[in-house]
């Protein structure tokens, strides 16, 4: 496994650079006088000599591209406080000029395909991303899917902050899809309970329309500051492709993509403790499949398991839960699925899988 660098003062104290990367440091005042052989530069600015000296050893040097609104080669999830840099809940028209809302604008201006040199980027910076939350993971997380309309003001959306609360207390670091609705307030429940005071306040923009302003009003009715954690324990999974729809506040940290298909796949893959569904649409029938897809076939790793909350739901108005069970039929993963109204049911039983 390469080695990987983004401190200088890391890089000053390697006694070689050989196979090594480097990523997204200003190297143009190092000598770097030790071997080069195979390394890799993501976005490194290096001297002319050490350039020279790096071509003669068949490193790999990859530059910043240039005309983007984002880091190709960032080593970090993004916060919400990245994300929404210059936004001022005085001006909620300001959101429009926020990072997520100029790289949305600059994605859409490339459209479904790409040119060669933005398909690149995008490609880069998702990898980085996925880096980057392999990094931030710990344990066994538990992810929760559930639908995006859900309006702060409805029983849904405190039944969800609801099952946050119990994630949070059982000690999972949860993730989800990072946008509004279930995504918002499964999070918000880990941070911080049921709390009234923060609910009443957020019922006061419960939705957002589809201009800036909208959404500025739908961000300033947050809090402005909730609990952390030690490390990121609610970790919100967007994407870019579904930009309309901006990440919410409350997750600590954000793996945000351009690729809906690679976060798709990857959020389904890193939620090793297991996945809650709440009553959603189309997005969260696609995630029950793809899913139980990679449990029926130990694509990667144990089947883990899959807990369908709000048995009316799953069982007769979207019966998704009887044909995964009967697929699941005389399999592992048969033992790993769950039908219930009871989050404290869903909770022990995602406590029950996380020692084994």
């Amino acid at each position: 496994m390469r080695t990987e660098y983004k401190d200088p003062e890391q890089v000053r104290a390697a006694a070689h650079l050989r196979g090594a990367v480097l990523v997204g440091m200003d190297l143009s005042g190092e000598d770097l006088r030790v071997p080069l052989d195979g390394a890799l530069f993501l976005g490194c600015v290096l001297s002319p000599s050490v350039q020279r000296r790096a071509d003669a050893a068949g490193a790999l040097v990859f530059p910043n591209i240039p005309d983007v609104p984002y880091s190709v080669y960032r080593s970090a999830l993004y916060t919400p406080a990245e994300l929404f840099a210059g936004f001022d809940p005085a001006r909620p028209e300001s959101y429009a000029d926020t990072p997520d809302a100029r790289i949305y604008r600059h994605s859409k201006q490339q459209g479904h395909h790409p040119d060669p040199l933005h398909a690149l980027a995008e490609r880069l910076h998702d990898h980085a991303v996925t880096e980057a939350l392999d990094e931030a993971l710990e344990g066994s997380p538990v992810a929760v899917m559930g639908g995006h309309a859900l309006g702060r003001d409805t029983e849904g959306y405190r039944r969800a902050v609801r099952l946050g609360a119990a994630l949070g207390a059982a000690g999972f670091t949860v993730l989800t899809g990072g946008g509004p609705g279930a995504m918002e307030a499964v999070p918000l429940g880990v941070r911080v309970g049921e709390d009234a005071g923060v609910l009443r306040d957020l019922a006061r923009a419960p939705r957002f329309g589809g201009d800036a302003e909208s959404i500025g009003r739908w961000l300033a009715a947050f809090p402005a500051d909730l609990p952390a954690f030690d490390r990121p324990r609610t970790i919100g999974i967007p994407t870019w492709f579904y930009g309309h729809e901006p990440p919410n506040p409350a997750c600590e940290a954000h793996a945000k993509y351009f690729a809906n298909s690679v976060r798709e796949e990857g959020l389904l893959t890193v939620a090793t403790g297991g996945i809650v569904y709440t009553p959603g649409s189309a997005g969260t029938v696609q995630e029950v499949f793809q899913d139980y897809t990679q449990n029926h076939y130990g694509s990667v790793g144990p089947a883990a398991p899959m807990v369908f909350l709000g048995e009316d739901f799953w069982v007769h108005e979207v019966p998704v839960a009887p044909l995964v069970r009967r697929l699941a039929r005389g399999r592992e993963a048969e033992r790993w699925i769950l039908v219930t109204d009871d989050v404290a049911e869903a909770v022990s039983f995602l406590r029950a899988y996380a020692p084994a």
